[in-house]
């Protein structure tokens, strides 16, 4: 059961774990409004013709915002026999994989994980890449580094817009400037003519192929946004 009021304010994120990247960061109610906010953000920031795996929690907003996103209207032919004709059925359009990782709770404890698979089928989905840890663990440390995020404190945001802003720049530090282990690449080096094992470190725009350099919070801070960082 879902007891969140809309006078609550949430950051809903978007996530691409295998490069630790977020593609989108909204404040919002946990409404079906923000739902189809944070889908509509993370479709501008990807390949919509070869969609990736989309997982969540087991909140109902995601699944009728990604239907209205992907879907298309089927008509039913009449069958000839007396009675009202099938009425259209929205339906998922065939490219898009949805899942939810449903956990229950009792006393504050986890004690079932349920994977569901809501579209698409076990065929074209691995069981292994249902799973929603690696941005429960990007929440945790947002909220550490962002004391608008923590409860009550006067830290806290008291309005939408600048809880977005702070949102918005935590996202863009996070994706330009900050580099993650897990990203770090191989590499070969001679060294006296031995040849030595590196590793170069990584933010999740160089993981992406965006930004081919680690960014200062400087050069984040004054890089003319109305450029294409590509030019």
């Amino acid at each position: 059961m879902e007891h969140e009021s809309e006078d609550e304010r949430w950051i809903w994120l978007s996530f691409a774990p295998e490069h630790r990247l977020i593609l989108a960061a909204y404040a919002g109610a946990m409404t079906q409004d923000a739902a189809d906010e944070i889908v509509k953000q993370t479709c501008m920031r990807i390949d919509e013709e070869n969609l990736p795996l989309f997982v969540t929690d087991g909140r109902k907003y995601y699944k009728q915002a990604l239907l209205d996103k992907y879907s298309y209207i089927a008509k039913f032919p009449r069958t000839g026999r007396r009675g009202r004709p099938r009425k259209t059925m929205q339906m998922p359009a065939p490219k898009l994989k949805y899942a939810q990782v449903v956990k229950e709770r009792e006393g504050g404890a986890i004690v079932n994980i349920e994977k569901r698979i809501i579209f698409g089928t076990f065929d074209d989905i691995n069981d292994t890449n249902i799973s929603t840890s690696h941005i429960e663990r990007e929440n945790l440390t947002l909220r550490q580094d962002n004391n608008r995020l923590t409860r009550k404190t006067l830290g806290y945001s008291k309005t939408d817009e600048w809880l977005q802003y702070h949102a918005t720049l935590q996202m863009t530090e996070h994706n330009f400037v900050r580099t993650h282990d897990s990203l770090k690449k191989p590499y070969k080096k001679q060294i006296k003519g031995k040849v030595w094992r590196k590793y170069k470190n990584q933010t999740p725009m160089m993981s992406a192929g965006i930004t081919d350099h680690i960014w200062t919070l400087k050069e984040l801070l004054t890089f003319p946004y109305h450029k294409n960082i590509n030019t």
